[in-house]
């Protein structure tokens, strides 16, 4: 029998399958051996063990369209990245980081910024002059308080699979109960933020999958703080492939190799000092760069 994972916690993993039941499934032992791990969105052939009990084995991992290590997910359409305006201020650092390997890895990825009723004009105006050049979508929405909207992000949410992720206290969770078609029956727990710190309380501890009313599946993830890339990842040489807007400048660099560090006459540069492209855009690039040259290989 086929379906797909939907959420997987402590080891088991809960697949729907073709017949809209749930099983709760182990994976077969020989994965471990084949150096695999099933994903929240994989599509899996499960054998029933009880069908009483609705328990299983995830006996195999169909064919992947992709997957992902940060969040690790598999099979989805695009990806949604959101942060709020204020209460927490942006981490533009981690946010770039995202896009880096979301890009490197094909997934076409949409910026949220919510909590837009709390921002003044000015914020919303920088941050739409730093990412109008990112090659990604940007919304300001409002999803909490009395009268929450999420505007023409609806659309771009219908009819697809969308892993969303974020920090925590970021309005994820509210998101979700958003998009809610009985609109007053919650989905996801929301959580409080931390007076203390100023991040939200973690409340979503695991990777799932949330069908919500007929047009929108939403897999949710964890928050974080915190967001490194590796050699692994991307490599030095080719991180500035992933921030599009240096493009148009690059060609007339007169170094061809020119990593947009410390040569000299950079065009690149140039641009930044000019305000032709975000300080903050350009300031996560040096940073990513100088943490992989600072990695070593072993």
């Amino acid at each position: 029998m086929n379906g797909r994972i939907i959420k997987a916690l402590s080891g088991f993993y809960y697949v729907k399958a073709a017949n809209k039941k749930l099983y709760e499934c182990k994976a077969k032992g020989s994965f471990r051996n084949e150096h695999l791990t099933p994903l929240v969105g994989d599509q899996v052939r499960i054998e029933v063990i009880d069908e009483n009990e609705s328990t299983g084995t995830v006996a195999e991992i169909l064919p992947r369209k992709n997957s992902l290590i940060r969040p690790a997910v598999a099979n989805v359409d695009q990806a949604m990245v959101v942060f709020s305006v204020r209460n927490p201020y942006p981490n533009y650092s981690i946010l770039d980081r995202f896009l880096v390997l979301m890009k490197k890895q094909g997934i076409e990825t949409i910026i949220v910024f919510n909590k837009k009723d709390l921002a003044k004009s000015d914020d919303l105006k920088n941050i739409k002059a730093a990412y109008k050049k990112s090659g990604c979508k940007v919304y300001f929405i409002s999803a909490g308080g009395e009268r929450p909207s999420l505007g023409s992000l609806k659309l771009q949410l219908r009819n697809k699979i969308t892993v969303m992720a974020g920090p925590s206290g970021v309005g994820k969770s509210t998101i979700l109960n958003c998009l809610s078609r009985a609109g007053n029956e919650e989905v996801a727990q929301v959580g409080a933020i931390s007076s203390k710190v100023g991040r939200g309380k973690h409340t979503t501890r695991h990777n799932e999958i949330y069908t919500v009313g007929r047009s929108y599946q939403i897999v949710d993830t964890p928050g974080f703080t915190s967001l490194l890339v590796t050699e692994e990842d991307v490599s030095r040489d080719e991180l500035k492939q992933y921030f599009p807007e240096f493009a148009p400048y690059e060609t007339k660099c007169p170094f061809k190799d020119c990593s947009h560090i410390k040569e000299r006459d950079c065009a690149v540069r140039s641009a930044v000092d000019e305000g032709k492209i975000a300080q903050s855009r350009y300031n996560s690039y040096k940073a990513i760069y100088e943490e992989l040259k600072s990695q070593k290989k072993f």
